[in-house]
């Protein structure tokens, strides 16, 4: 009943996540645009009461015009309801942390501990992932004040700090948690800009419209910088939170290249976008970030068995190993901890099962995905084995 329970707490808090995450980002991409594609107020009286750009748009069967005031409207009060970007950010934090809990802490030995990487307590494995998210704000935080000014060099640093990162996570977590581990930093990195800096920035800005001052730049440009951080942030993130389906891409020996390999395709389609909104795009941007995903795509592929000269493998050898290391997990009733189902309902009782699902089988434990966390502690031999039983089947 438990493992039941955690399956639909699990279930609704990744659904809550998507839901927030996709108003957070749809947000985000809708500013970044709008913020690009302004031009030069049409009317001289716009610019007069202070307006800076204006952009004209057609959405949802109307016309639409949104102006931005970089420092208020002159001559007359701020309007008394503004809407405010920021609950989208929260609550994605806040339930991807959730997630967090019930599936890395809770599941610590299943799926945040690997014993062939590191030998880690339960209580060992949780202080490494909750000190990555906090750590990696603050050396974050800490780069952004040292580099003030000095954008071009903050954004080298900032990416071989992440690649420190994915290094050195894949040196103590299970993969898979390696992975998700760089995501959760980075989208921790992204809520706290908005809860640090750029809303406090925001809310200074407005009282001091409000009061009739002069609004103070600098929140502005803090708030701008760490906008930019996050928007470049976002395919990387997003890509993070759908690998864990993907096991090729994290379960490789250096699967923290591959990370950061498929992040800086990211980083390049969105600058792609981001350029193309303000009429300036590179179509070299698009091409590099598809010759990386080719290149990884080649990098990744799997190694061919030569099962010609190979002793035939039996059913009952598989069988053997199917129940020795796979069956706790993948039966109609689970006897592992934490499974009320077999995952992905993948069940391998019966001989005919196992065939069945021979390309399955054979991909995860090629790759080393499955068993998860290699709780029940195959060998390589035993890989090899079930390797060469699947290409004797082809």
């Amino acid at each position: 009943m438990e493992a039941y329970l955690l399956d639909w707490i699990n279930l609704l808090l990744r659904w809550l996540h998507l839901i927030a995450g996709v108003a957070w980002i749809g947000a985000s991409f809708y500013f970044v645009m709008l913020d690009s594609s302004l031009s030069k107020p049409a009317r001289k009286q716009d610019e007069e009461r202070g307006v800076t750009g204006e952009l004209w748009a057609v959405h949802g069967g109307g016309v639409y015009q949104s102006q931005k005031f970089l420092l208020g409207p002159r001559g007359e009060p701020l309007a008394e309801k503004l809407h405010w970007s920021k609950w989208e950010a929260y609550t994605t934090w806040l339930s991807g942390m959730g997630l967090l809990v019930v599936v890395y802490w809770i599941g610590a030995k299943t799926y945040l501990i690997d014993s062939q990487v590191m030998a880690l307590s339960p209580a060992g494995g949780i202080a490494i992932s909750g000190g990555v998210i906090v750590g990696g704000w603050i050396i974050y935080n800490l780069l952004c004040q040292l580099m003030k000014g000095r954008d071009s060099v903050l954004a080298a640093t900032l990416l071989v700090f992440i690649c420190i990162a994915s290094w050195g996570l894949f040196q103590l977590l299970s993969a898979r948690a390696a992975y998700l581990h760089v995501g959760a930093m980075m989208g921790s990195i992204m809520a706290a800009n908005v809860f640090f800096h750029i809303i406090p920035g925001q809310k200074k800005v407005v009282a001091q419209m409000r009061a009739g001052e002069t609004p103070d730049a600098e929140p502005g440009i803090v708030g701008k910088q760490r906008s930019v951080h996050n928007t470049y942030f976002t395919l990387p993130v997003l890509f993070i939170m759908i690998s864990n389906h993907y096991p090729m891409t994290y379960s490789h020996t250096n699967g923290w290249l591959v990370l950061i390999c498929i992040m800086l395709a990211g980083v390049l389609i969105r600058q792609f976008f981001v350029l193309r909104h303000s009429g300036n795009a590179s179509p070299a941007l698009p091409a590099v970030a598809l010759i990386l995903l080719l290149s990884m795509v080649w990098y990744l592929s799997p190694k061919s068995i030569n099962a010609a000269g190979a002793a035939r493998v039996s059913d009952t050898q598989i069988s053997e190993i199917v129940n020795s290391r796979c069956i706790a997990c993948h039966a109609s009733k689970p006897i592992q901890p934490g499974f009320a189902e077999a995952p992905l309902g993948l069940v391998m009782e019966t001989p005919e099962q196992i065939v069945q699902n021979a390309a399955r089988i054979a991909t995860t434990v090629q790759s080393k995905y499955m068993p998860i966390g290699n709780l029940t502690g195959m060998t390589d031999q035993e890989r090899a084995v079930v390797a060469t039983w699947y290409a004797q089947q082809r």
